[in-house]
């Protein structure tokens, strides 16, 4: 085969990938299959309806797939409460919302707060003194750039149910599960 050849073949398998993927996007993307029949005669539910009543187009015109609708986002909790760790050095979590915040290369909203300086007035815990050392442990007079975006380690707290259940135990529960407190007063 000549090289023109061969250019032309491989061009023309990799438009025709396209068209072979819709297929396989219908079945991987689909949430829900349900036959046509069934989702004419059954009540539709309000977590999931049919593609063509959602009111948006579907991503190929797909019939019988069903798309579920996304839960509302949940609140966040603003009790203003700190959170007990975990683990030694687990960033403290955010115990308020922190919707609207400017957080980016000009300004910091956290630090309005959590500053050594505005610590007094505003009564937030300051940010540790980790936040002011370099990568070398070098100790800096401000924030390093480093630890200069928050929302990277701390994260605001959600009023949801986890999705699946939770097993991990502190290193205190599993000491303590180890070995049992003695018997006050006994043998």
């Amino acid at each position: 085969m000549n090289k023109s050849f061969r250019t032309a073949l491989a061009l023309a398998a990799l438009a025709a990938l396209p068209v072979l993927a819709v297929p396989l996007a219908k079945v991987a993307l689909a949430t829900d299959k349900q036959p046509v029949a069934q989702t004419a005669q059954a009540p539709q539910s309000s977590t999931a309806r049919d593609v063509a009543a959602s009111g948006r187009p579907a991503f190929t015109g797909a019939d019988g797939l069903t798309v579920q609708e996304a839960a509302p986002i949940p609140k966040d909790v603003t009790d203003d409460r700190r959170k007990q760790r975990n683990y030694p050095e687990q960033p403290p979590v955010i115990p308020h919302s922190v919707a609207g915040y400017q957080l980016d290369l000009n300004a910091n909203k956290c630090l309005t707060c959590h500053s050594r300086e505005m610590t007094g007035d505003s009564q937030a815990p300051m940010v540790s003194v980790t936040h002011f050392q370099d990568r070398d442990g070098q100790v800096l007079g401000a924030v390093s750039a480093r630890r200069y975006f928050c929302l990277q380690c701390h994260v605001p707290q959600s009023d949801v149910q986890p999705r699946v259940p939770n097993l991990f135990q502190d290193v205190d529960s599993v000491i303590r599960g180890a070995h049992p407190p003695a018997a006050k007063g006994g043998k």
